[in-house]
């Protein structure tokens, strides 16, 4: 299994010179999260933005990573606002892997139970789940990216039928 970190809020951290909320260049927080594991995962970072900023190239590059490995599971964290936009592209080009894309509506930074219960959630699904396929775990939901959509009107994400 291979977690790639693209940033997100997921990630965001508070910077006190200019008072906003940033997404680092850094997998600090994932590695805080798998430190209360016994298990080493393989991490990696890529783009490292807000999912609001991510454009056609960036996800060109996760997908080409994606290629690249020689995993067949993958969980992708990514900002929630773009991530069906990136799971419908991923679901265009892979027919022979399984990618979970998880992420949180608020920084860990801020509540650390949301962003963990995702990433945990996330990685016991890909440890279990046998089915090639994209899949978003949001809300304590995991379905097809189709499947589950962010309702910005009570912040989370929902089954949809």
């Amino acid at each position: 299994m291979l977690i790639l970190n693209s940033g997100g809020t997921f990630n965001k951290k508070y910077n006190e010179m200019t008072g906003e909320l940033e997404v680092p260049y850094d997998n600090f927080i994932i590695e805080k999260i798998l430190a209360s594991t016994d298990v080493k995962y393989n991490l990696a970072g890529a783009v490292y933005k807000d999912s609001l900023q991510m454009t056609f190239d960036d996800r060109k590059m996760i997908a080409n990573i994606l290629m690249e490995s020689v995993e067949k599971k993958f969980l992708l964290v990514h900002g929630t606002d773009t991530m069906n936009l990136t799971a419908e592209f991923l679901d265009e080009i892979f027919d022979d892997r399984i990618i979970v894309l998880t992420g949180a509506m608020k920084p860990f930074e801020i509540d650390k139970v949301e962003a963990s219960l995702n990433l945990g959630m996330s990685i016991g699904f890909l440890k279990a789940v046998s089915e090639n396929g994209i899949y978003i775990c949001m809300s304590g939901h995991i379905e097809r990216w189709n499947k589950i959509e962010k309702n910005r009107e009570i912040g989370k994400f929902q089954v949809v039928r």
